[in-house]
């Protein structure tokens, strides 16, 4: 049975299929916090090292097509404080924080694009 869980989990896994393949190095997944900025919390879906070391939080979103803006857009503000606030939490179990960006894989279909700093945590 083909589950909403199941085709999140399937998009995960190609995203990070991708990104290993583009010799980005995985540090973790899943990370999440139960409370933050909203009742949700808060979610990175692929945290990653990038080859210059740079620690990249990645958000995977997924569509069966490109239509009504597609999965890239997706990514609302709200998505992203969320995302924000728990990359913020994993850091502060750090001694010092490495350079970091926020990364979005949009799959749509079978289409992948990988949005480098597709966000910020700039305040607004």
């Amino acid at each position: 049975m083909v589950t909403t869980k199941s085709k999140g989990d399937e998009a995960e896994e190609r995203a990070l299929a991708h990104l290993l393949g583009c010799g980005m190095k995985l540090v973790q997944r899943n990370y999440r916090v139960a409370r933050g900025p909203s009742a949700r919390g808060g979610e990175v879906d692929l945290i990653m090292r990038d080859r210059d070391g740079t620690l990249v939080f990645v958000e995977v979103r997924a569509r069966r097509a490109g239509s009504h803006g597609g999965a890239a857009a997706s990514v609302t503000p709200a998505k992203q404080r969320r995302c924000i606030y728990a990359a913020q939490h994993y850091l502060q179990r750090l001694p010092s924080w490495p350079p970091c960006r926020f990364d979005v894989v949009a799959l749509d279909g079978d289409t992948i694009e990988w949005l480098r700093a597709a966000f910020d945590a700039s305040p607004r």
